[in-house]
């Protein structure tokens, strides 16, 4: 059998997972009368609930006698270091672009990833039925991004396919896309165009870790593409490692069909294996069956550039609401995240309780604590801080480039507040339909709580996109919040009449009924300092009084606090205390 391998690149929701689903389907993978339910590719809850792909995903169909290995990578630039270790195991990839929307940052991210490794690139103009799309100019704007990123010429002639995603149509001409009922040239396109993998089927075996998963049964899985050879189930083999050459025992071989595993006894070079029988494997390390085969050359990927610390936790309601509130617990997850998570890094404190995560991004972060949560952990996790770095005598820190599309009346006041986060306007222009793009380059701890507060700022109607730039010299000090706190001076349970007389003091992060402490952070004061209140106060029994009046209190909505917003609005001095039922703010002293 013959084997294609592709990746499926784009933006954030762009289409990319209801694309592989239908490819899937349509392939014959399923049953006629089998279930399967939608964005099957996106199995994490998370996934699920926010519309994203976190982690890339495996699956294959076979169409023509050919098993097409194919990956959907995540789209979001928090998540770039899955899609460059996915690029090192295909030959091929699917460029997926809105027919309104166009390129936008993760597009450039992914795309310029591809060209520096030479993959062959197919074009898929999706969404092409909306109201809005304009696909003749996002291909002109296509066209541009390869050549602003340096393609050479045979890379820029390349095959454009237009589909409607959700409906499972693709057709080259875009007058017929909406008459056709499958995705039939799509895969004769990837079949006729990918090439297939340079593989040695006669010399010794070996594969670069590309991946890493996790079976309870049989322990770490090292995820990879068969360069030369065959692999076999009880195959001694030896591993190249950082820190020299181990020596292994194949003890179970799988592969991808459909969306699952399927085990078998033999790989064959140019398909994508997943082995187990070496507990100790890393990402980028090299299985080979001999010493005649040598190792392939570790790859990197991009450092992190942002960290937090999280510590155990130990406010006054602490181990409450949570079952894994240890030290011991929480190093055990984070290590276990480090086994599947290549772009996360995890550093030890002078406490034992502490640790330092480094990451990408906000998001990334966000999207680990949300998954602690969920599992039971209680944590306390620091203000998001940017990685400095010392070069020759001077200060670096990491600078982002923004891509915002607003509508024209909100531009001022984007660019205003960006440039008092000291953010630089390189490129703007109009998009028409009243809507405008800009792009600026701002240090990346500028960025840090701006995201809800652009949000305000546009009325919920902008875009906003960043992606790693490059380091470049301090900018100085960055006003990160303008509006104090208010505390609660006391523990017990905030009452509907104090909440009441505070609200026209700030906006209240919590409801009637909440329990408080001392020290826990319950609002955003309007003036620039602090206020200390009792916010568990009853009102007075006195004999006059009207019926009713103290039990009918009417109180602002209150927004509850999510671990992103949370992130946003801390300072230095100050944790958010997380928990399965709670996320609280609080002082890291209380007095």
């Amino acid at each position: 059998m013959s084997f294609r391998n592709i990746a499926i690149i784009a933006h954030v929701d762009h289409g990319k997972t209801t694309l592989v689903d239908h490819l899937l389907k349509q392939s014959g993978m399923y049953r006629e009368n089998e279930s399967v339910e939608e964005r099957l590719m996106d199995s994490m809850d998370l996934e699920k609930e926010r519309g994203i792909t976190i982690s890339a995903k495996n699956a294959s169909f076979v169409y023509r006698d050919t098993k097409v290995n194919i990956v959907d990578t995540p789209g979001h630039s928090d998540f770039g270091g899955e899609v460059e270790r996915i690029l090192d195991m295909v030959d091929g990839a699917v460029l997926l672009v809105d027919s309104s929307e166009g390129p936008l940052p993760q597009t450039r991210f992914v795309l310029k990833k591809a060209l520096e490794q030479d993959k062959k690139l197919l074009v898929c103009i999706n969404k092409v039925d909306r109201k809005d799309a304009r696909p003749d100019e996002v291909l002109d704007e296509i066209f541009d991004l390869f050549i602003d990123l340096g393609a050479r010429e045979d890379q820029a002639d390349f095959d454009v396919i237009y589909a409607i995603g959700r409906d499972g149509k693709a057709s080259m001409e875009l007058d017929k896309v909406e008459s056709t009922d499958s995705l039939k040239t799509m895969m004769d396109l990837i079949i006729d165009e990918v090439p297939p993998p340079k593989v040695e089927v006669d010399s010794p075996a070996r594969l670069l870790v590309t991946n890493i998963d996790y079976n309870p049964f049989v322990g770490r899985l090292s995820v990879g593409r068969l360069q030369s050879g065959r692999l076999k189930t009880g195959e001694p083999m030896l591993v190249h490692q950082e820190d020299g050459v181990k020596k292994m025992k194949i003890t179970s071989l799988q592969t991808y069909v459909r969306d699952g595993l399927e085990n078998v006894d033999e790989v064959q070079a140019g398909d994508i294996a997943v082995i187990s029988g070496f507990e100790k494997i890393q990402i980028g390390d090299s299985i080979c069956a001999n010493e005649d085969a040598p190792a392939f050359e570790r790859f990197q990927v991009d450092e992190p550039t942002v960290g937090i610390f999280l510590s155990v936790n130990n406010s006054p309601l602490a181990g409450t609401e949570g079952s894994a509130v240890t030290s011991r617990k929480i190093s055990e997850r984070l290590d276990k995240e480090l086994l599947r998570n290549v772009s996360i890094k995890v550093n030890p404190t002078d406490s034992p309780e502490t640790f330092q995560i480094l990451a990408r991004g906000e998001l990334q972060i966000a999207v680990l604590l949300e998954q602690m949560r969920r599992e039971g952990f209680e944590m306390l996790v620091s203000q998001p801080q940017v990685l400095i770095k010392e070069e020759n005598g001077k200060k670096l820190e990491p600078y982002d480039r923004v891509y915002v599309d607003v509508d024209e009346e909100y531009l001022g006041t984007v660019t205003r507040k960006l440039q008092e986060r000291k953010a630089q306007l390189l490129e703007m222009n109009s998009r028409g339909g009243g809507r405008s793009q800009a792009t600026y380059r701002i240090p990346a701890r500028g960025l840090i709580g701006y995201r809800s507060e652009f949000l305000t700022d546009t009325r919920g109607t902008g875009l906003m996109n960043s992606q790693f730039d490059a380091y470049d010299e301090h900018k100085g000090e960055i006003s990160k919040r303008y509006n104090g706190r208010i505390i609660s001076d006391r523990s017990g349970k905030a009452t509907p009449y104090s909440l009441n007389n505070l609200e026209d003091r700030g906006k209240m992060f919590i409801n009637p009924g909440t329990k408080v402490y001392k020290g826990m952070i319950i609002g955003e004061y309007n003036k620039g300092n602090e206020l200390n209140v009792n916010v568990c106060r009853e009102k007075k029994l006195t004999n006059v009084r009207a019926s009713g009046t103290d039990d009918n209190v009417k109180l602002a909505t209150v927004k509850p606090l999510n671990i992103e917003s949370a992130l946003e609005w801390i300072v230095h001095d100050e944790w958010i205390e997380i928990t399965p039922k709670s996320i609280r703010l609080r002082l890291k002293v209380i007095k």
